[in-house]
């Protein structure tokens, strides 16, 4: 062995052995390293639960401050959850329906494939909707 592999080699130890000594000290010394630099939230959670509180109901008192200077009714909390959960509703109604078209125009793909091989005139999606029993798009 030459020096520069021996000096390569003692090199390689030591940082080996500093990592498994950082590693080895992260494990086992008591305490987190929050703790060893003196760290702490600003806030506690039950703050935080507070604030937020605080700002949905600034929050609705100024929609409803600009509601009433345009003469509509005050929205309430509940007003404003049922209005989500309708959105929502819309919102899974869309998608259902765009899943659904998406699968329609897949299946007439295929069955107008069959039909081109067999020499039959190709089917419309309105044919395939009245032959599936499925309804007409209602958009």
């Amino acid at each position: 062995m030459s020096s520069g592999e021996i000096f390569t080699l003692v090199m390689v130890g030591i940082f080996v052995l500093m990592i498994v000594f950082v590693i080895l000290l992260g494990i086992f010394y008591p305490g987190s390293g929050a703790e060893q630099l003196g760290w702490r939230p600003t806030r506690t959670p039950e703050e935080e639960m507070e604030n937020e509180v605080d700002d949905v109901a600034q929050m609705l008192e100024a929609t409803n401050e600009r509601r009433r200077r345009r003469g509509l009714a005050d929205l309430t909390e509940e007003g404003i959850t049922q209005r989500v959960h309708a959105d929502k509703r819309e919102i899974a109604k869309m998608r259902e329906q765009h899943t659904l078209d998406l699968e329609l125009e897949q299946v007439l793909e295929a069955r107008n494939e069959r039909r081109r091989k067999r020499g039959l005139p190709e089917m419309t999606l309105a044919e395939l909707r009245d032959s599936l029993g499925v309804p007409p798009d209602s958009a």
